[in-house]
């Protein structure tokens, strides 16, 4: 296992480079983040002289992407144009973002799974067919008309939930917005883990620890569920990255500060340092999930073992 790990972390290192480095040449390519700094008016060739070279933009592409990874393994991943430390943005909006996608993990989990074993166990009933046309409902509505809705109904209508998240969004607060970003997840975990339950339920593993005489509840939490969950594993553990980036449209409806606010405030002001900070440690939380996803496969199915 430990050579396993070792072997995988090593592997990481030139995913990551290569990530960041299409990565900073994409952002590079979104225009002169220099003409944002002066706003609406074109700023004088002295003034954008002066910011280029006081943001180390007046090197070669190459020579500033050497400059930005070196800078990064030593914790720093540089200065917003408003003078602030990308990091010190980064502790402000992280801890929010991270609260979110648990809240919205948790939903898939709890929800996504429950329905999908339900449904996997009276596949062609009705229940299964009710809870198959809600999955295709939900995934074929955008996230922002959910987000809507719900804070519509919920927050404005019937006062049931603050309409805008507070500053210190506190779980409480992050329920419905982890719901509306957990949604159309929510929805393919219930049919992934439906179509894998129905399938495993045919398995002679598990006719023959019915015929031993075994529980139905042992059989179908030890032995079915398990070797269920490894393509739903998989599925989580890419989303959480998903999840984390993806919650731009979320975060703007329900006013929240974290990841996706800030790489929104980024793009919009052409500020490369944030958006390149913020998207490099995404790239490190999706590698480092994915290998912990990879380990889960030997907890779940015990025929799995790494070398």
């Amino acid at each position: 296992m430990g050579r396993y790990v070792t072997r995988r972390l090593l592997q990481m290192i030139p995913v990551f480079a290569g990530a960041t480095l299409l990565i900073f040449l994409m952002v590079n390519v979104m225009g002169d983040p220099v003409a944002g700094l002066c706003g609406e008016r074109e700023c004088d060739p002295a003034t954008a002289a002066r910011l280029r070279a006081e943001f180390g933009l007046d090197k070669p592409v190459w020579q500033q992407y050497l400059t930005y990874m070196g800078n990064v393994f030593t914790g720093d991943f540089g200065t917003a144009f408003n003078g602030q430390p990308v990091i010190e943005l980064m502790a402000d909006a992280f801890p929010v973002t991270i609260r979110l996608t648990l809240v919205a993990i948790l939903f898939e989990i709890v929800i996504g799974v429950g329905l999908g074993m339900l449904t996997g166990l009276r596949r062609g009933r009705p229940v299964d067919t009710g809870v198959l046309l809600a999955t295709l409902v939900v995934i074929a509505v955008p996230t922002f008309v959910t987000g809507l809705l719900l804070q519509l109904l919920l927050g404005v209508k019937w006062g049931w939930i603050r309409p805008s998240v507070s500053a210190e969004a506190p779980l409480d607060e992050l329920i419905v917005p982890g719901l509306v970003l957990a949604a159309v997840s929510l929805a393919y975990v219930t049919r992934l883990t439906r179509t894998s339950i129905a399938e495993n339920r045919r398995a002679d593993y598990v006719r023959t620890a019915i015929a031993k005489g075994l529980p139905r509840r042992r059989v179908m939490t030890h032995h079915l569920l398990r070797n269920s969950l490894i393509p739903v594993v998989t599925f989580i553990g890419a989303d959480v990255g998903a999840l984390m980036g993806g919650a731009i449209v979320t975060e703007r409806i329900f006013n929240i500060h974290g990841v996706g606010y800030q790489l929104y405030q980024g793009i919009l002001r052409q500020n490369t340092q944030t958006v390149v900070g913020f998207v490099t440690v995404l790239v490190l939380v999706f590698l480092l999930v994915n290998l912990l996803v990879d380990l889960l496969y030997a907890v779940l199915d015990p025929r799995i073992r790494y070398a």
